[in-house]
């Protein structure tokens, strides 16, 4: 399991590189946000009910409705309206998905060659986006209505990029480098 590998091989690995006095000072991944948007599927009840059973299936956990903070004329979105589904995972279920995704998702996808180091926000976080849902081993892409896109953001303790980078690398995602 991946938690493990990080407590007994990473960790510990990490904290010398990285000059730390014990291994609880070496970052960490805190969370994992993962986040659909629905697009025109706004208004349509089956839908948003069909687009949250299939974030249920993938994160192992039930998703929550995120609405406008504010009115976007040009989108036709008014505040208070459902624009996407996002489930926040912490703990046995982030480590779990992490593995998944490291393990099975990222190579199932199509046209894959590695995530980009731009992809960190410059706190130590990182976003990752994935056009096709289907790449999830809990999805049987001949029932798929609609394919959706999915981010993933991965949080860490880390205080910068590098850090970070150096996490995520030694527990096998997969960079560009």
């Amino acid at each position: 399991m991946l938690k493990e590998t990080y407590q007994k091989e990473t960790a510990p690995k990490l904290k010398g590189e990285l000059g730390k006095g014990n291994v609880y000072a070496v970052p960490r991944i805190t969370k994992i946000v993962v986040n659909i948007g629905v697009g025109k599927d706004k208004d349509q009840k089956e839908a948003l009910e069909k687009a949250k059973a299939e974030l249920a299936l993938i994160a192992g956990q039930a998703p929550s409705f995120r609405s406008a903070k504010k009115a976007i004329a040009s989108f036709g979105i008014r505040r208070g309206d459902i624009v996407g589904l996002a489930v926040t995972l912490r703990g046995r279920k982030m480590w779990d998905f992490l593995e998944k995704l490291v393990k099975v998702v990222l190579p199932r996808t199509k046209a894959f060659k590695g995530i980009s180091r731009k992809s960190f926000d410059g706190h130590g976080n990182l976003t990752i986006g994935i056009t096709e849902h289907t790449a999830f081993p809990e999805i049987d892409s001949h029932k798929v209505e609609k394919i959706r896109g999915l981010e993933m953001t991965i949080a860490t303790s880390a205080v910068s990029d590098d850090k970070a980078y150096l996490v995520l690398k030694e527990l096998g995602m997969p960079f560009k480098d």
